[in-house]
């Protein structure tokens, strides 16, 4: 007879196991994060029969041929991913609701079901609602689906199927055999995710799971399922704008800094491979600036936006979307100190464009030049973009790949581009129209502007 399990005491935030409660947990810090959990027995027959055993191999025994990647037929995910599906990966996707998840997972299905069969699995709808879904995105017909809440039947069905891909939306509402808990609660999350991941592995079946997100934006349940699964993808994006970002925050086949850029229309997520329209405006006002961010291997134009106005009060606000503030602090220190701009009464607002993160330090310059812009209310020349990070003397120091970025800009008919002099040896192959101005220091760059004098 098996021996009785005993209850403990998990952490939400970390998964720290106790053998009482805790106030505090002593492996991360976070209050009132334990919650009572008792482990499952053995694993039921009918699961462990479709699992195999594992045995110690020699590296160069293990024969990687049939790590292909798969394409998910959509270009943007495939960015994402690393370049597609590798064969028994861990997918966990998050994001907010009606952010486009289930939509984008029903139409990879859709797309590889012509090839290997998939498994959709959806514990939130019904077969008929399900069809309905799949008639409006115009979906495959032939796609296997599964309105099923119990883990150890869709196991047994997987089994029988063999599919390539299985699809679960979402992990909230499987329950595991003989674990406690309702579907959704703690217990639930951690064991069928285990589950799955002990079959899908074993089977060398990929796994797509849908995680609900808390309104901190966090996936919901214990922090350990991002450490179990292999890959980590995040929808960002407002649900009442077209445009989705679909980033990647773990990869163990692929890079984290790819995005991938996506419209939600009446018939599903379409890639978006043109983000000119996205992150950039029509109108040329003053306190605007374009740069070039790289996402990974992706170059795309961005804008930088700058308002500033009277501060009545001794502390300025200096507040900024999509900008680190910390560097907004710093560059604003060093426009006070090696410029004529006199900022210290300014309160100063920076935003980008369609929402993008701008991480990389190659964006400097176009912050202090929009900010410049901004104070002498006169508007850059057209079509010029601006490229450089900015040291604490005013010095430009060389940014990365400038010949990608470069190219870029004169694709979208950006011909006159200010970069650092460090730069200049790595320019080549540009056309006959372009202009490359190459400064060493931001005040040099302003000059070329004419943004050094405030206009009242």
């Amino acid at each position: 007879m098996a021996k009785k399990s005993s209850t403990v005491f998990l952490c939400s935030e970390c998964g720290f196991e106790s053998g009482k409660w805790l106030g505090c947990c002593p492996a991360c810090g976070a209050w009132n994060s334990l919650s009572e959990y008792t482990p499952p027995k053995d694993v039921p027959a009918s699961v462990a029969a479709s699992l195999t055993e594992s045995q110690v191999m020699r590296l160069n025994e293990i024969d990687i041929t049939e790590t292909e990647r798969i394409s998910t037929g959509v270009s943007e995910f495939d960015r994402v991913l690393g370049g597609g599906i590798v064969p028994a990966m861990a997918v966990l996707i998050g994001g907010d609701p009606g952010i486009g998840k289930s939509t984008l997972l029903m139409k990879t299905a859709s797309e590889i079901t012509s090839d290997f069969p998939v498994l959709y699995v959806s514990g939130e709808e019904s077969a008929s609602q399900l069809k309905l879904r799949a008639m409006r995105l115009g979906a495959n017909s032939d796609m296997l689906v599964l309105a099923e809440n119990s883990l150890e039947r869709v196991i047994a069905e997987a089994d029988k199927i063999k599919p390539k891909l299985i699809i679960i939306d979402s992990i909230q509402t499987m329950i595991a055999p003989d674990s406690v808990g309702a579907a959704g609660s703690m217990s639930q999350i951690r064991e069928c995710t285990a589950l799955l991941l002990r079959y899908t592995k074993s089977a060398g079946i990929a796994l797509f799971i849908v995680g609900h997100v808390t309104k901190d934006g966090a996936i919901a349940g214990p922090r350990t399922l991002e450490h179990m699964v292999d890959t980590v993808l995040y929808f960002e994006g407002n649900s009442h704008d077209s445009f989705r970002l679909l980033r990647a925050v773990k990869n163990r086949f692929g890079s984290t800094n790819e995005i991938g850029v996506f419209e939600m229309t009446d018939t599903g997520l379409e890639p978006v491979t043109d983000t000119a329209a996205i992150f950039l405006s029509e109108q040329t006002n003053s306190g605007c600036a374009v740069t070039a961010v790289l996402e990974g291997t992706r170059p795309m134009l961005a804008e930088v936006q700058s308002l500033l106005s009277a501060c009545p009060f001794g502390n300025p606000r200096r507040m900024s979307t999509g900008f680190d503030n910390h560097r907004l602090q710093l560059l604003l220190a060093v426009l006070q100190q090696h410029t004529p701009l006199r900022l210290h009464d300014k309160d100063v607002y920076i935003n980008t464009v369609g929402g993008i993160r701008m991480d990389d330090r190659s964006n400097d310059l176009a912050i202090c030049m929009a900010i410049a812009s901004a104070y002498c209310n006169r508007p850059m020349q057209r079509h010029t973009a601006v490229l450089g990070e900015v040291g604490l003397t005013g010095e430009l120091r060389a940014v990365s790949r400038i010949a990608v970025r470069l190219n870029e800009c004169m694709r979208l008919g950006f011909k006159r581009v200010i970069i650092p002099k460090m730069n200049s040896a790595k320019i080549s192959d540009l056309p006959k129209d372009a202009e490359v101005i190459c400064v060493s220091t931001v005040r040099e760059a302003l000059a070329k502007e004419d943004l050094l004098h405030g206009r009242e």
